[in-house]
């Protein structure tokens, strides 16, 4: 007689070690590439324009690693967070590229109308939204989660790779008490001083591939 199984079901807190572990692995990767030049890049945005790395010289700019559906992305644009650092920042000429890596099929996956009327539902402020269903720019950056940041310097340079903030967690408690790492970061940068701590763990739900 075949024996029956019942169904795993993986609580928040599993989810968030499962995320931890994950953004390890990426901090492992990522570690070599710090204050080395970033990846270039080309990519379609959800208005069809091709938006590349370089058109972006002499700025700071931020890689956003996004999906709708995942709790953990929920978290911070529910609560707000998300949107207030886009808006703070870019309104300090940071240039803010949210990147969809979901593949067609899979949960968060967008094409540029649901992109854009995500971003209007949420309250978003990018400067674009990039669209990466083939995963290429994902992997080109090794994201690994949804969110993942990457900070890139005025000269191309990676300056910063690893989470939003310090701790793992959809308890809305929990963002005033996490440390900023990314808004920190942005600070540093953009007071002309090194980014503190350029490496840190990026947690949250596996960017959904093909």
């Amino acid at each position: 007689m075949r024996t029956q199984h019942k169904p795993v079901v993986l609580s928040g807190l599993l989810i968030a070690l499962l995320g931890a572990i994950l953004g390890g692995a990426a901090q492992a990767a990522d570690a070599s590439r710090i204050g080395r030049p970033a990846p270039e890049f080309s990519a379609v945005d959800s208005h069809g324009k091709t938006v590349s790395l370089s058109d972006y010289r002499g700025k700071l700019v931020v890689l956003e690693w996004t999906n709708d559906g995942c709790p953990f992305v929920q978290h911070y644009y529910k609560q707000g967070n998300m949107q207030a650092l886009q808006k703070e920042y870019t309104g300090k000429g940071v240039v803010w590229l949210s990147v969809i890596s979901s593949a067609p099929g899979t949960q968060g996956y967008a094409d540029g109308a649901r992109a854009d009327r995500l971003t209007k539902l949420r309250g978003a402020a990018p400067s674009a939204v990039l669209l990466d269903p083939s995963g290429k720019l994902g992997h080109l950056y090794d994201a690994k989660t949804t969110p993942d940041m990457f900070i890139v310097d005025g000269y191309g340079k990676l300056i910063y790779a690893g989470g939003i903030d310090s701790l793992p967690s959809t308890d809305p408690a929990d963002i005033g008490r996490a440390s900023p790492y990314v808004k920190t970061a942005l600070d540093e940068a953009l007071a002309g001083k090194a980014v503190s701590k350029p490496l840190t763990s990026p947690y949250g739900c596996s960017v959904k591939y093909e």
